[in-house]
């Protein structure tokens, strides 16, 4: 399989490299021109290229073909995630974003077990995780990684997404009941460590999202929305 790489760097028949994907390239693989690698430009169109020149800082690529990446799904997901603690955080970003996730934006809720704090930063490591995941799982896309929201905001914000899923441990109608077939855009929302309080799920009651569930058994908050995106990837086709 050739190399795969992400640069927004493309001009006309020509895309570069530079920084630590130019050292892989040309100091640690050893590329020389000729060789063929695969370049995405993160916006859903992969380059098959012919390396022209290979420096340590600087990878010129000469442009072969391009086509739309055939890894991205059919249907945009967006995972709304109760904060969970960070390194489950990291973990759902990076799994997500290999299942296809399009967007993955925390919230805090009133039974987070975290509390904010240097999310700037954080968000930093957390857009790092999915851009890793997405060259790793050959994704056309690097999902966003969004700043944490309020749940009240993120109930606004996934108001725009034509089918929201509220995933509630109390219970609901089964997830496929809710999706339809003809869905393009999801939100999944899931709770955090301490799951939702019964205001939150009144909240999202009176904002028109009925609840869903998972089975009969309680998930922990680092499964439940890796478990939901699964079923919506496999139930609009997009895991075949």
């Amino acid at each position: 399989m050739a190399h795969r790489y992400f640069t927004s760097d493309i001009t006309g028949t020509t895309a570069r490299l530079t920084g630590a994907d130019a050292h892989h390239l040309a100091v640690v693989l050893r590329a020389r021109a000729g060789e063929e690698v695969t370049v995405c430009d993160g916006a859903g169109t992969d380059y098959v290229c012919r390396v022209a020149r290979a420096d340590r800082d600087e990878v010129e690529l000469e442009i072969i073909s391009s086509t739309p990446s055939a890894s991205e799904p059919s249907v945009e997901v967006t995972l709304y995630v109760g904060y969970p603690k960070q390194e489950k955080l990291e973990h759902i970003i990076q799994k997500a974003t290999e299942l296809g996730a399009s967007r993955v934006v925390p919230f805090f809720s009133r039974f987070c077990v975290a509390a904010p704090k240097n999310e700037e930063k954080k968000n930093i490591r957390y857009r790092r995780i999915a851009f890793e995941a997405a060259k790793q799982s050959g994704r056309g896309r690097v999902p966003e990684v969004a700043m944490p929201l309020t749940f009240d905001e993120a109930l606004r914000d996934a108001a725009s997404c034509g089918v929201v899923l509220f995933c509630d441990e109390a219970g609901g109608a089964p997830l496929h009941s809710r999706l339809g077939d003809a869905a393009k855009s999801v939100a999944i929302i899931t709770g955090s460590e301490g799951g939702f309080s019964r205001e939150e799920a009144q909240k999202a009651a009176e904002a028109g999202f009925a609840p869903v569930g998972l089975g009969p058994r309680i998930l922990r908050c680092e499964t439940a929305p890796l478990a939901a995106l699964s079923v919506v990837m496999a139930l609009t086709g997009n895991l075949q």
